[in-house]
Order: structure tokens, then sequence, then C-alpha cells
């Protein structure tokens, strides 16, 4: 299994960039997206991930967006879903940075991602971030009896 802490990522409304060039339009990735997965590479390599993990696998996000100043007030005002208050990414658009920019580096591609658990959590005083958990799955036996023997109702 692979644990690791990451910057806040980027949205994916910014992660692609289209220009038009000889009248068709090129979709490239930005520049911001290209040092998220750059800063995404080197902490792996410092928490000591040498090598993506083979096969299935299942991705767990955790996003902590960040706490604003004024985080006391608001949760005075609207208690318990005063989180819902603060600006965060889109799970959804966190999910497709994170795929992207973990793809050969904790898991060989994201084709062989099979499940995703993905949570906003409360911002707390740790700042904006992502926890990404990376964990291999077992391949299961299938039921190999139901292809040899004929079913019986």
């Amino acid at each position: 299994m692979i644990v690791l802490t990451l910057p806040f990522p980027v949205s994916a409304n910014a992660y692609w960039r289209t220009t038009a060039r000889g009248g068709r339009a090129i979709t490239y990735v930005s520049a911001e997206a290209k040092e998220y997965k750059h800063q995404v590479a080197h902490l792996a390599k410092a928490a000591g991930v040498c090598k993506p993990i083979t096969g299935r696998v299942q991705i767990g996000i955790t996003l902590y967006p960040r706490r604003p100043q004024d985080w006391q007030t608001r949760m005075r005002k609207h208690g318990v879903a005063w989180d819902d208050t603060v600006q965060c990414l889109d799970l959804d658009n966190a999910q497709k940075v994170l795929l992207d920019s973990l793809k050969g580096i904790a898991f060989g591609d994201d084709k062989w991602v099979r499940k995703i658990d993905a949570e906003r959590a409360e911002p707390d005083a740790q700042g904006a971030r992502v926890v990404v958990t990376v964990t291999p799955l077992q391949v299961e036996t299938p039921q190999l009896g139901l292809i040899t023997e004929e079913a019986t109702c």
C-alpha cells in the first residue's frame, strides 16, 4: 500500500489548455498541471515510492480544503455544516488530475484502477492538501463451475 500526502491538486478546469494552430484546435496539458505532476513525482520519491504497483488497484482520496481565517465564525453561524461554506475543488475535478499525476509513479496506468473512494474532509489546521492511498487489489478467482457446469434451476 502507498499513502501520500500531496499538495492540493490543480482543478481539471485549469489542467488542459486549448489553442488554435493552422486552423486546428490543439489541446495540451497546462504548465500549472505539468508543475503539479512534477511535485507529485518528487514527493512520491521522497516518501519511498520506488516503482508503481502493477495490476489492479484501489484508490482512496481525501481532499482537505484550505481552512479560512473566519472558520470559527462560520462554525457558530452554520453549525456542523460550516465547511459547506468553504470554497473547494469538486471531487471529480480532483480525481482526474490526481490519477494522471500518479500514473506511472504509484500505479502503472489508470486502466488498472478498479475502485475509487473519494471524500471531501473538513478543513483543519494542517492546511489544504490531499491524502491518496493506493492499494493493490487481488484478482478474484472466477467461479469456474458456473462456466463448465450447466445451471440447474
